[in-house]
């Protein structure tokens, strides 16, 4: 099996060091595990694209590459590039550093990436690791991910749905805010949606100078959303496994409003 990894941390990232082992454990003996990450932290910038501007790539070492640009980028140099002429079969995204679920998932360049691959008809999976009070200041707080990793995906491989339609599904992964040894297992989950009060927000800064500018900040991620949805499974101590697609179609109203016209 041929896997490509990428990120939305950078190519320096821990996150990225987990995924590739994740990846080699997958690609067996006998495979190969790529790497197309950007040079600098990328978060936020979900599926974004330097569409204005040209994407430079540096080789690091073998089949490892730095990209300039955001992870959806990575992934096209990849596939029209640097791999063009023998694809991944798999593409991992993470795992990313904090979790990317309900709300967040929207913002998430993690995700982008794996919107992207299954654009190219390449099958996805993004990871990421929650952070909290149980795992965040730990040696390795990406421990459950390294652990429970691996049989993660090989499900996701073997038993997922991959169907072929125009807007292929992609897999939104979230390990538990804990060590591996409590994590209680996996579910299948929806993408949830925490209060308001957890959305990223505008907070303004005074420099020395006078000028006026803001940081962006997130809210309180310990917050559940409904039973069934990603934070919820996650704060009860569980992976969340989130079938995902780039359609976003509010499909349950194009009935409902058929008869609509001007």
């Amino acid at each position: 099996m041929r896997i490509l990894i990428t990120n939305d941390d950078g190519i320096h990232a821990e996150g990225l060091k987990i995924a590739k082992s994740i990846a080699q454990e997958v690609a067996g003996p006998g495979g190969e595990v790529w790497t197309a990450a950007p040079m600098a932290e990328m978060s936020g910038v979900a599926h974004c694209i330097s569409y204005t501007k040209p994407v430079r790539s540096e080789k690091l070492a073998d089949r490892t590459f730095s990209i300039d640009g955001t992870p959806a980028d990575c992934v096209l140099v990849a596939l029209s590039a640097l791999m063009k002429d023998a694809p991944p079969d798999l593409i991992l995204s993470g795992v990313n550093r904090g979790n990317n679920i309900s709300e967040n998932t929207l913002y998430s360049g993690t995700v982008g990436a794996t919107m992207e691959a299954v654009l190219h008809g390449i099958r996805a999976i993004a990871l990421s690791q929650f952070f909290g009070p149980k795992n965040a200041k730990e040696d390795n707080p990406f421990e459950a991910a390294l652990v429970h990793g691996p049989a993660v995906v090989r499900h996701l491989m073997e038993n997922g749905a991959w169907e072929d339609q125009p807007y292929a599904p992609f897999y939104n992964v979230n390990f538990p805010p804990m060590m591996s040894a409590d994590v209680k297992g996996a579910k299948i989950t929806n993408q949830g949606r925490r209060p308001a009060s957890t959305n990223f927000s505008a907070e303004p800064y005074e420099a020395p100078n006078r000028r006026r500018y803001y940081w962006l900040a997130g809210g309180n991620q310990q917050v559940a959303s409904e039973p069934g949805s990603d934070a919820h499974a996650n704060l009860e101590g569980f992976i969340s496994v989130t079938p995902c697609r780039a359609d976003l179609t509010a499909h349950d109203l194009v009935k409902d409003l058929s008869d609509f016209s001007l």
